[in-house]
């Protein structure tokens, strides 16, 4: 059975966002991350926290921890700003691969 951090976890990785990114942005460490990927009892506020960063909804992954119905109380909340650096890191993270390959192709002829 997949536990908290796994599902974590699955969705940082699926999301594109370098952890190194989210951990700034949660005031951690990429260290930090690693250890709370192995840690089956993620608190319900990092999970929000998280799932703000990288713009997923954990509610159906993990349905007992995020009534639903209760829209109100939901600790997700959807920022402009931060979906603006989502898509600036994005960009960046794909220019960085886009020059790496070059460079190894120009190097390798």
């Amino acid at each position: 059975m997949t536990h908290r951090g796994e599902i974590v976890e699955q969705a940082v990785r699926k999301s594109g966002v370098p952890i190194a990114t989210i951990a700034k942005r949660l005031g951690k460490s990429r260290r930090w991350m690693y250890l709370m990927f192995d840690n089956p009892d993620v608190p319900i506020e990092m999970i929000a926290r998280i799932g703000q960063i990288i713009y997923y909804d954990f509610h159906e992954d993990l349905p007992a921890l995020f009534p639903k119905g209760n829209t109100s109380d939901s600790p997700i909340i959807y920022k402009p700003s931060e979906s603006a650096e989502y898509w600036k890191n994005k960009y960046l993270s794909l220019l960085e691969e886009h020059n790496a390959l070059l460079k190894k192709l120009t190097s390798g002829t």
